[in-house]
């Protein structure tokens, strides 16, 4: 549903025609109603309403009250909101970027591309000041802000967007040709997006990566994960590590503290809908000097330069909230999120996160 422009809500007023409903503190625009018997949420953006419920009724309530205070608009269920496009059937939910995806190909007139395999070559460094700079920089910004927001639903695209949103400030010729590689890559797959099963099982797994040394202007490493619920990816993130790391044992500790603070705010969202994780988190990482680290207070002497909030990882780990265990490197999630990759390696990993296309032939 939507709200007409001009209207403001008092979600406070809102929260107090139901003295149960919550403001969650793990995301500031969700509101719930939560008891043993039914569940009641709403997302807020602006003038914009998602509304999620196990009793419909409860759904004409929530708009029966709204319509004492405001004029809207119901949309009924959602199938397009704030550019993503929701399709769903029996088996789960299909959220994708399709017609933005066609917009941008559009604006930036490469919609007679020919096609890339990979958004990212794996064999191009990239710097800072590499190449010639770019005559009209602000067509270059304005493009990374766009890919941006498709990451929302893009985990493909996430790690090269995020790799030359860094030179912005300075973009070259050869920044803009990696950007118009990315674009190529999307003219393969418009309509990709990442597919919610239904009947997946309610328990979170997380994979963290890091690449040691990665940025050739800092000598920064790269932190990269994914979270899991089931088998359907929820959350993940391709950042650069504010500080320079001594060696790749400490610099996969440091992307371990970003994963357990990941699984701590997940956990802490399940709470609102009431769901409670009860299973401890496993936390697959493929460096096992960082694992004894974890699990070994004689390892983990050696860490003390290391910043204490990242010793987080070794307090979660002895409050059983999660448990560290060696994956190998051919089947590391994360390492999609950390460096560009091959052809073969990058699909293979997209296979196992439900990226999919309803336009594909079947």
């Amino acid at each position: 549903m939507a709200l007409p422009p001009g209207y403001d809500v008092d979600w406070q007023s809102v929260e107090g025609a139901n003295s149960d409903s919550t403001l969650s503190a793990s995301d500031h625009s969700f509101f719930f109603k939560n008891d043993s018997n039914s569940f009641f949420g709403i997302v807020v953006y602006v003038d914009d309403i998602l509304v999620a419920t196990t009793h419909p009724e409860m759904t004409g309530d929530f708009k029966t009250f709204l319509s004492q205070h405001f004029k809207f608009k119901d949309l009924g269920s959602p199938k397009y909101f704030l550019g993503l496009e929701i399709a769903r059937n029996k088996k789960g939910i299909l959220i994708s970027h399709r017609k933005y995806t066609m917009d941008l190909l559009r604006d930036a007139g490469m919609f007679g591309c020919k096609p890339s395999a990979v958004p990212m070559d794996p064999l191009k460094k990239l710097k800072l000041d590499s190449d010639t700079p770019l005559k009209d920089a602000s067509k270059y910004r304005r493009l990374i802000g766009r890919l941006l927001y498709l990451c929302i639903t893009r985990p493909d695209v996430t790690f090269a967007v995020h790799k030359l949103s860094q030179y912005v400030s300075n973009p070259s010729d050869e920044h803009w040709e990696a950007a118009e590689k990315i674009l190529r890559y999307l003219k393969s797959s418009p309509g990709h997006g990442l597919f919610y099963l239904s009947n997946s099982k309610v328990s979170l797994s997380i994979f963290s990566d890091a690449d040691w040394a990665a940025c050739p202007d800092t000598r920064k490493s790269i932190t990269g994960y994914c979270l899991f619920l089931g088998s359907s990816m929820v959350s993940w993130k391709a950042k650069k590590q504010t500080t320079i790391s001594r060696s790749s044992a400490e610099a996969e500790y440091r992307a371990m503290a970003q994963a357990t603070c990941e699984v701590v705010w997940a956990t802490a969202l399940l709470k609102d809908f009431g769901i409670k994780v009860e299973k401890v988190v496993p936390l697959y990482c493929d460096n096992q000097s960082t694992i004894h680290i974890c699990s070994n207070s004689v390892f983990h002497e050696r860490t003390k330069h290391i910043e204490i909030d990242c010793h987080t990882v070794r307090e979660k780990f002895l409050e059983n909230v999660i448990k560290s265990l060696h994956i190998r490197n051919n089947l590391q999630l994360a390492d999609i999120f950390t460096k560009p990759l091959g052809t073969l390696a990058f699909r293979s990993i997209l296979s196992k996160m439900n990226f999919e296309s309803l336009y594909n032939p079947s």
